[in-house]
């Protein structure tokens, strides 16, 4: 049959080339990312590069060094769909990741790759290749796409080596996930009581989430559609960021010199100086407190229980960084803000749950954890942290876990422990305070509600915030990002690697407890509340229930 119509010629993809793995990177939104970040992804490919060669395969890159851009990443949504018409769609692939990346550059391609797909990082904590490969896996197993993950320093290591011969013969690789089991039953007490009180309340009385604009930083698993969310009684307040910066500027000078007042009072310290481009500023910092007033003016205008920010990408280029009103936010104990007419004082004496970079699991997780803490009589200060990087110290794997700067004070002891540097320019081109200090030592629990198989599922843990020297922190600090909060953290059952296998997200859940035996009865009340609400509820490691 003939037709008048310009029909489109199929794409045909090149067939695979016999004895080759084909390699992608999915790299940063912001060019400076990038090309501050390649060097270390070349290496990183160099290094994979060559434990393939001895394993007798060659790579075939599928996408090219760009001259122009000064590296060679796959930088947007757009060019990860060019990049994948020339993938075989049957190849054995390896995402290869030695930064922070956009894991929707990528995503595109990878639900529709038939063949194998692999995810690598290196073990680097300055560079976040292992923040990148979980918020990769996260979006893959929301995606329900299989994939495998291996992560080594240099892939030299027998470990690693082992890892990529079995993928290549068998197309999988499985990690050792024992230490995760499902919740079967509780015992009939004081906390499961609680818990399903609670669960009860939520669902009947209903939460509402503000979210300041969807997925941040290509963070498709962060983003949870309502029909999962609303079965718990949790509903969002969609809201644009272009509305925070709108308050902002009707919140006086007046206002925010108070909460800098106050903060100065409780003994914050601010390493600020004159330069714009490279140091914090009084200005920057007056800026953070205007977002901190008009982030709680907004929360109570809608009747929000938790909010979330986004500020990357979409604020980046207007304001300074959202970390520091975060961080406020999160706290019991914190400045001060009346409504817009003077009369009432918001949110008195409670914190307004943040969950940053606008990750709705931690909303869900915060929201969960802020009621049954504060039914418990506890410090109901919760936050998120990147699964960073991490080391032994002593015998011990103690885990790096920090985040951009959103941890509350009480985290850290206290205001007076509590500091606030400039974020790095490379991601934060018009700087703002970070709040930053060392997380006190302490018991905590840990938990990640994430999605798949289309339902919601959590993970619980134990683990002890350890104090570590003052060397050894400063150690690790300049081994990752100096200017944000960080925590020293022992997984209480759970080794190192048993984590990266199992972990859908590059985010986590942590919160104090007094004691080991209270945060074992907070994780009970946790677990109640969730398996109420029919969330899929995981114990993972030395949980005592």
């Amino acid at each position: 049959m003939t037709t008048p119509y310009t029909l489109p010629e199929p794409h045909r993809p090149p067939a695979a080339e016999p004895g080759t793995v084909y390699t992608v990177a999915s790299g940063d939104l912001r060019p400076s990312a990038n090309i501050t970040c390649w060097p270390t992804q070349e290496k990183l490919e160099t290094d994979l590069t060559a434990a393939l060669a001895t394993l007798g395969r060659k790579v075939h890159r599928a996408h090219n060094l760009d001259l122009v851009k000064g590296h060679g990443f796959i930088d947007s949504q757009r060019l990860g769909i060019e990049v994948f018409k020339n993938v075989p769609p049957d190849a054995p692939l390896i995402v290869v990741e030695g930064v922070w990346q956009y894991s929707h550059h990528v995503l595109a391609g990878l639900r529709d790759h038939r063949g194998p797909i692999l995810i690598v990082a290196n073990w680097s904590g300055e560079f976040p290749g292992l923040v990148g490969l979980l918020n990769l896996a996260g979006s893959l197993t929301k995606a329900g796409r299989a994939y495998s993950v291996l992560w080594s320093v240099d892939f030299t290591d027998d470990w690693a080596r082992d890892g990529l011969r079995t993928w290549l013969e068998t197309g999988v690789l499985t990690h050792d996930t024992s230490h995760v089991r499902p919740l079967t039953t509780l015992p009939d007490d004081t906390e499961t009581e609680l818990g399903v009180a609670l669960a009860r309340q939520l669902r009947t009385e209903k939460a509402i989430i503000g979210v300041f604009d969807e997925g941040c930083m290509g963070m498709y698993n962060a983003i949870f559609d309502d029909e999962l969310l609303n079965p718990l009684g949790i509903y969002k307040e969609r809201l644009s960021q272009s509305a925070l910066v709108a308050e902002m500027e009707r919140v006086s000078d007046e206002e925010a010199s108070a909460v800098r007042a106050w903060l100065d009072a409780a003994g914050m310290t601010f390493h600020t100086g004159t330069d714009e481009a490279t140091e914090l500023t009084d200005a920057q910092l007056h800026s953070q407190f205007k977002m901190y007033t008009a982030a709680l003016r907004i929360a109570d205008d809608f009747g929000l229980d938790a909010v979330g920010i986004q500020y990357q990408q979409g604020l980046k280029d207007t304001v300074p960084a959202s970390d520091l009103a975060e961080g406020l936010l999160n706290n019991v104990e914190r400045p001060p803000v009346r409504s817009r007419d003077g009369v009432r004082e918001l949110y008195a004496g409670v914190p307004l749950p943040h969950f940053n970079e606008v990750d709705e699991g931690v909303a869900v997780d915060s929201l969960v954890t802020n009621r049954i803490w504060t039914a418990m009589g506890l410090d109901p200060a919760t936050t998120l942290h990147d699964i960073r990087w991490g080391e032994e110290y002593e015998g011990r794997f103690i885990w790096v876990f920090e985040i951009s700067g959103a941890v509350p004070a009480s985290h850290h002891g206290g205001y007076d422990k509590s500091w606030s540097m400039r974020q790095p320019p490379m991601f934060f081109p018009l700087g703002g305070g970070t709040l930053s200090g060392v997380s006190k030592p302490g018991e905590l629990v840990w938990s990640r509600v994430f999605l798949m198989d289309g339902v919601l599922h959590v993970d619980l843990g134990r683990a002890t915030a350890v104090e570590l020297p003052a060397e050894e922190t400063r150690r690790r600090l300049d081994a990752t990002t100096p200017q944000w909060p960080i925590m020293h953290a022992e997984l209480h059952g759970v080794s190192r690697d048993q984590l990266m296998a199992r972990h859908r997200a590059n985010h986590l859940n942590v919160a104090y407890a007094p004691d080991a035996e209270t945060a074992d009865k907070a994780l009970r009340a946790k677990a109640a509340l969730f398996a109420e609400l029919g969330v899929a509820v995981h114990l993972c490691g030395d949980v005592a229930l």
